[in-house]
């Protein structure tokens, strides 16, 4: 799993280890690029960092008013994950914040166009797919029950974008693609690799701007967005390099909005 190795808290936990423990036999040079390398990745577990990162990321998804005529007729939402087993399919409250953030993103989107299509994308660990209950959400916010499709069986953004292909009776190619902003460059090579002309309609980002001195200080919360933001980087490029299409998970998002 290609993100188990992105985190800085890790990576600056076996880097430290590592010149510890071969310190005596490391030469000058060596030494001073492991220091660089560590007050970088320390930089990363602050929010500063984190969200600089996250900005860079998120800056590359396009806005929804980007999209060009003529408007997409199907709205494609991608799962983010879920944060326990649901006790049935309208068990809401199972879905992450990722999740919940791309089904509200998606129900406001079909208000401004009822008569898209609404389709969920996403398997899950459990033995509820999570695009089930997203999609149930769904009609529960609104969306007409003759308007939802449910794909259940992908379990990566790759595969999200070659089981939505194979949907039968098909898709039309050009799509509203729903995801977080974060996620959205990734989603949209494989969905445009998967033969999709794909808008993109990123949910709200999870930048967050300076906000008191604790900004600069680490925190658990801003690891795990630089580790967000790293996996996305890494597997778009697994991506593009052929890589990884078929293995790799989606991480969770980070819980804290430092």
């Amino acid at each position: 799993m290609i993100s188990a190795w992105l985190s800085p808290l890790r990576l600056g936990v076996l880097l430290g280890l590592a010149v510890l423990l071969a310190w005596r036999w490391l030469p000058r040079w060596s030494r001073r690029t492991a220091l660089v390398i560590g007050l970088v990745l320390a930089w990363l577990t602050t929010p500063f960092g984190a969200n600089l990162l996250v900005r860079l990321q998120e800056a590359r998804a396009p806005a929804a008013d980007a999209c060009p005529a003529p408007t997409p007729e199907a709205i494609v939402v991608l799962g983010g994950g879920m944060a326990r087993e649901p006790r049935s399919a309208e068990d809401y409250a199972a879905l992450n914040v990722d999740s919940l953030r791309r089904v509200f993103a998606a129900v406001a989107l079909h208000r401004r166009y009822p008569d898209a299509q609404w389709i969920a994308s996403g398997a899950s660990r459990y033995a509820i797919a999570e695009s089930t209950t997203m999609a149930r959400l769904a009609e529960a916010l609104g969306v007409p029950a003759a308007a939802l499709r449910s794909e259940t069986a992908s379990r990566t953004t790759w595969h999200n974008a070659q089981a939505v292909a194979a949907l039968q009776p098909p898709l039309p190619r050009r799509v509203w693609l729903v995801t977080s902003a974060l996620h959205m460059p990734r989603a949209l090579y494989a969905f445009r690799a998967a033969g999709f002309d794909p808008c993109a309609a990123p949910a709200p980002g999870i930048y967050a701007g300076p906000a008191g001195p604790g900004y600069f200080l680490p925190i658990a919360s801003a690891a795990a967005k630089s580790e967000a933001a790293l996996h996305e980087f890494a597997g778009e490029l697994s991506y593009r390099l052929g890589l990884f299409r078929t293995t790799d998970r989606d991480p969770q998002p980070a819980s804290g909005e430092r």
